[in-house]
């Protein structure tokens, strides 16, 4: 699919959604919610859905699903990637906040390094999604998804915005949710398992987290079969298991 189109997968209904034009959606971050709810039914729950951590390589695969009520307005709500740490903690803090009022409903979802491990990356990424889904409680009528594709796992109405988490109000909720929660994750297994700076670098392959797994070895939250944890014959530890020393 070339970059900038938008997948429609009506699980269990037919029919397209009319695309809005490119005016309102950079001047309205809920065009689309309410498009969803004018197709489906002015009740429609509409959640919008985004991950985090398809590209580490260490840690789970994190997804977030976000139900927006009417009437609920965050300000700032976009991509967490333009987000500074403290702003998005802030964001987030205030999403639960309104989730605690009922005002919100938010689900969280994850796929293991080990479940990763055995179905891939991307089969892993759409299992989260459909976790997070699940978590909500309640299936929600319809689904706006960050990327270019809908996972075959979602069984509701979804649509796929490429680009979506600074296009969508309840896509950026969830991709400021997933991020927090994984980040905080990755902070205390950091405390665990010192020496690979995922305090700083999440798990992602920075040359310093790279440098690490060479010096130490990898841990059980590394992804193995991921290119920048398979160590060259000659190179690192007689073990990749990371030592002891390193971890206690």
């Amino acid at each position: 699919m070339r970059e900038g189109s938008e997948d429609v997968t009506p699980a269990g209904r037919e029919g397209r959604f009319p695309r809005p034009r490119q005016s309102a959606i950079q001047s309205d971050m809920m065009v689309f919610e309410r498009e969803m709810r004018a197709h489906l039914g002015a009740r429609a729950r509409v959640c919008g859905i985004d991950e985090v951590g398809r590209g580490p390589l260490a840690g789970p695969v994190l997804a977030c699903a976000v139900i927006l009520g009417e009437g609920v307005q965050i300000a700032g709500l976009t991509d967490s990637k333009a987000l500074s740490a403290r702003r998005r903690t802030d964001l987030a803090q205030a999403l639960w906040a309104a989730q605690a009022r009922g005002a919100v409903e938010i689900g969280v979802g994850a796929a293991s390094v080990r479940e990763i491990e055995q179905i891939n990356i991307l089969r892993a990424n759409d299992l989260a999604m459909a976790r997070a889904v699940a978590a909500l409680g309640a299936a929600p009528d319809c689904a706006l998804i960050d990327g270019n594709r809908v996972p075959p796992t979602l069984e509701i109405t979804a649509k796929a915005l490429v680009k979506g988490d600074a296009r969508s109000a309840s896509i950026a909720a969830a991709s400021i949710i997933a991020k927090e929660l994984r980040d905080r994750l990755m902070r205390q297994l950091d405390h665990r398992y010192p020496g690979y700076g995922w305090a700083r670098n999440a798990g992602y392959p920075t040359r310093a987290h790279k440098a690490a797994i060479a010096e130490l070895g990898l841990t059980p939250h590394h992804r193995r079969s991921f290119r920048g944890c398979q160590l060259s014959p000659g190179t690192g530890p007689a073990s990749i298991t990371a030592p002891a020393r390193a971890l206690a």
